[in-house]
This record gives C-alpha cells, sequence and structure tokens, in this order.
C-alpha cells in the first residue's frame, strides 16, 4: 500500500483523518462558547505571530512588499474572525420554517450542524489567508480542519504549523505538508467537506478524486478576468482604479485583471495613464523596490516568459510599464502592456497569473461583451464606467463569480458577501453567512406534540371520507 506520511504527526494521512472523525464523533456538536473560543484564540496568535508570518512569505518569494502581505494575507483574517464573531449566535440558531397547513399542526425548523472533518488545500500565492480565512469558516462551524499546504511556500508553512499546533491540538486541526503525489492523496481522502483553492486544471483533479467518496467539494478557482473600460470614463481614474489588482502581488492573484478591453480610439491613452501610475507607485526601478513582489520561483518565472516570448514570436507589441528591463535574478517583472494579441497566443487561452497584461481594442461595448462571453466564465468581472446604463448592460448580459464597478480584487474582502466562481472559474460559496452554511449541514427537523396526530388521517385503508376531503381540498 502506497502510504505518505504527514511529517507533524507521523502517521498515515488515513489514519490522521480516522483519529479526527473519531474525536468529532465524542463531541459532534460544538457549543457557542467553545467555537467562539477557537476564533477569538486564532486571531490572538495570528496578531502575535503576524511579523514571523510576512517575514517568512518574503523569504519564500525572494520579495514579497510586507505591506502587500500585512493587507491582503493578515488583515482580512482579522476581519473575518472579527465578523463571524459579531453575528455567530445569530447563524447558529435553529431557522423557524412554515409547515403548512396540510402538516399542521406540527413544527419545522432547520437546524445547521457541524459536518465533521473538513480538507482545505491551500495555495502558494496567499497562503496565510487562503488556509487561515477557510479554517476561520470551518470552525465557526464547528467542524475539525485537516489543511494541505502549499510545497511552494516551506518557510509560511513552518511558521502556520506552529502558530496552529500552539492552539489547536492534532484532533481538531492539522496541517499536511508534501509534493503532488501528497495532495492527490490528501484530495481522495473521504472528507466530510473539501475546499480547494487553485487552478481551473488542477480544481478538475481534485473533484475527480473527491467524486469516488461523493465529497462535496468547494472550488475556487480562478480564470481570465477581464476589465472593460467604457468610452465615458477618463481614462487616469480607469487606471487608477484597476492597476493596484493588476501588481498586488505582481499579478499572482486569481481574481487580477487578466486582460483588459480598452475603445479602440483611446489605447494609446490607457498605455500612457498606465505606463505613469505604475511609474509613480513604483518608480524607475521596481528591482530595487520591496513594494512589489518578486514571482514566488524559477519555475513560475519560466512560464511567465514562455508566455511572453510566444506573444512575441507571434507579432506582439511589448511595453515595460517602466521602462526597466525584466530582472530574471530577482525574477522582478514590471507590467508588461501586450498588444496586437491574437488567440493563437499562449497570453490569450490559459489564466496569466503574473505581471502580463493584454491591451485589446474595441470599437463598440457590445462588442467587449460578445468577447467576454465568447470565453470560459470568469471569477471576475472589472468594469470602469459611470454611466449606469453601461453599468446595467455589462451586469445583466455577462456571468462572472463577482463584479467590481470601477474597482479591482476588493470585493474578496466584502465579509458580508459570499465568494465563489462559475462554472470553469468555480463552484460554491464561502466568505461571511454563505461560508457558514457551506461548512454546515442544514437538516430539517418536523416534530409534532403528544396530541393530535393528524397524521393518521392518510393512513389506509384509503378512500375514507376525510380523505376524499382532504384530496379535494388541497388539488385544487
Amino acid at each position: 500500500m502506497n502510504m505518505h506520511i504527514d511529517n507533524q504527526t507521523a502517521q498515515p494521512l488515513t489514519q490522521v483523518l480516522l483519529k479526527m472523525r473519531s474525536s468529532y464523533l465524542n463531541e459532534p456538536a460544538a457549543k457557542y462558547d467553545a467555537r467562539v473560543e477557537h476564533l477569538q484564540s486564532l486571531k490572538a496568535a495570528l496578531l502575535t505571530y503576524q511579523q514571523q508570518l510576512v517575514e517568512a512569505l518574503n523569504r519564500d518569494y525572494g520579495n514579497r512588499s510586507v505591506d502587500d502581505s500585512m493587507i491582503s494575507d493578515i488583515m482580512p483574517c482579522i476581519n473575518n474572525i472579527n465578523y463571524s464573531l459579531k453575528h455567530l449566535k445569530k447563524w447558529m440558531k435553529p431557522s423557524s420554517r412554515h409547515a403548512g397547513l396540510l402538516l399542521a399542526p406540527a413544527k419545522v425548523k432547520v437546524h445547521y450542524q457541524p459536518l465533521g472533518v473538513v480538507g482545505i488545500i491551500v495555495p502558494w500565492n496567499f497562503p496565510i489567508m487562503l488556509s487561515v480565512g477557510p479554517l476561520i469558516t470551518a470552525l465557526a462551524a464547528g467542524n475539525r480542519a485537516m489543511i494541505k499546504l502549499s510545497e511552494f511556500t516551506p518557510e509560511t508553512n513552518q511558521v502556520i504549523k506552529t502558530m496552529l499546533s500552539s492552539i489547536f491540538d492534532d484532533t481538531h486541526v492539522v496541517c499536511i505538508e508534501g509534493e503532488a503525489e501528497v495532495a492527490a492523496e490528501f484530495s481522495a481522502l473521504p472528507f466530510d467537506h473539501l475546499l480547494f483553492t487553485g487552478s481551473t486544471t488542477v480544481g478538475r483533479h481534485v473533484m475527480r478524486a473527491a467524486a469516488d467518496n461523493l465529497t462535496p467539494v468547494t472550488l475556487e478557482l480562478g480564470g481570465k478576468s477581464p476589465v472593460i473600460i467604457a468610452d465615458d470614463i477618463a481614462m487616469d481614474i480607469a487606471v487608477e482604479r484597476m492597476i493596484y489588482g493588476k501588481c498586488l502581488n505582481a499579478g499572482q492573484i486569481c481574481v487580477a485583471p487578466d486582460y483588459v478591453l480598452v475603445p479602440r480610439a483611446k489605447l494609446d491613452n490607457f498605455i500612457q495613464a498606465y505606463k505613469a501610475k505604475f511609474t509613480r507607485m513604483y518608480g524607475s526601478k521596481v528591482s530595487d523596490n520591496p513594494d512589489y513582489g518578486s514571482v514566488i520561483n524559477q519555475r513560475q518565472f519560466d512560464r511567465i516568459m514562455q508566455v511572453l516570448e510566444d506573444a512575441k514570436s507571434k507579432g506582439a507589441q511589448i511595453t515595460s510599464a517602466n521602462g526597466e528591463a525584466i530582472n530574471s535574478v530577482k525574477r522582478k517583472v514590471p507590467t508588461q502592456l501586450i498588444e496586437q494579441t491574437s488567440d493563437d497566443m499562449l497570453l490569450l487561452q490559459d489564466e496569466i497569473f503574473g505581471p502580463l497584461l493584454p491591451v485589446i481594442p474595441y470599437d463598440d461595448i457590445n462588442e467587449a461583451i460578445a468577447y467576454v462571453n465568447q470565453r470560459p466564465r470568469p471569477l471576475a468581472l472589472y468594469l470602469m464606467s459611470f454611466d449606469s446604463k453601461i453599468q446595467q448592460q455589462v451586469l445583466t448580459h455577462t456571468h462572472s463569480g463577482g463584479v467590481c464597478i470601477n474597482e479591482t480584487v476588493f470585493h474578496v474582502a466584502a465579509d458580508d458577501a459570499p465568494f465563489g466562481g462559475i462554472g470553469p472559474s468555480g463552484m460554491g460559496h464561502y466568505h461571511g453567512k454563505e461560508g457558514f452554511l457551506t461548512l454546515s449541514h442544514a437538516k430539517t427537523v418536523l416534530s409534532r406534540g403528544k396530541y393530535l396526530n393528524t397524521g393518521k388521517l392518510v393512513h389506509p385503508p384509503y378512500g375514507s371520507f376525510i380523505q376524499r376531503i382532504l384530496m379535494k381540498f388541497f388539488l385544487r
């Protein structure tokens, strides 16, 4: 039997899961006070370890902006915990439903019961937020969690493991490390729910593995998230609103703008506005600027360079956003603005997940909408326009996991709203109340009192006078 060992517990993964499930069954309904204690302890630990976490993440990347990590990894987790603590009691309360005249007298309630043991598969781009974030939701819903950390962030993993083991024992939260083989075995475990964040390609494998156990899955994937710049908005405003989403973590974000659709007559205006704003943000040398992150490793850098070379060989025009050459030693890549693209380029086929930005002209807003709709549904769509009619047209005629109007990426930080994809960009939701519901079982409970059992009115033998009256009354 091919068994991979969890390096924290020195046990096969199946044994780790069985141990956690056994512990859960001994205490299957975590009380409100216990859940609050878990969340408060996690918050305290995050605040204690925040500096160690961001320093470790910087080492994993070679250069990862400390401020980027605080804003996009630590802060969302703290906000998520605060929001969950504020609303948890209301979420846990059974929901009263109407029994209806047919079932009267009876009471119907929906109880939100923990699922059990949740599996969480973490990507490398935001390893703190995308491990701790789902864990917060799992704990709020009363679950245990096994977390598969990315093999590409070993330094950060060590801090996460130390932090979580200081709060939870190995029957409540366990971190797993390992290469692709371990990830595949992890996906095949019979969890009570599996949450995966990563690429669409790997997501298909995860869903296929989970299907053998009929494990419910939440897939947070990605895709080619477009920016549509409408004709009514000033270009410097449009660029100001969209550039941060492309530059944060050097574009290594599942909701980063993947390509931008620009009115044809304003193409040059966009290029000049982007170059000016980028240089104001990061200067003329991102190589020496700690505010601008590196591509995480050589494998990802080589992939991005291959996509760029493919575009160049097929006639694309490429402009560095600050005029600086790509630094292959530090893996620093200023945004590469790419014009004269064609559909046969790798650039327009797969999610870029990096600092390359195709700029595609259009002549009419309907053409821009059609361009988006002819491609797989993205995780996010961004519209730059103050025209309410255009806003409504784009919202009505496109599909995406989420939308920002005159902004990018910040919808992910909305604690009181669900986050998730659609079709090839994912399935299911988490964050906020929807996350709590995703990791809870909504169990319908119908109950009758001691007296007046109306259910016996429909018992055989059939054809009684009362049954005929009931049939006539309800079948009308």
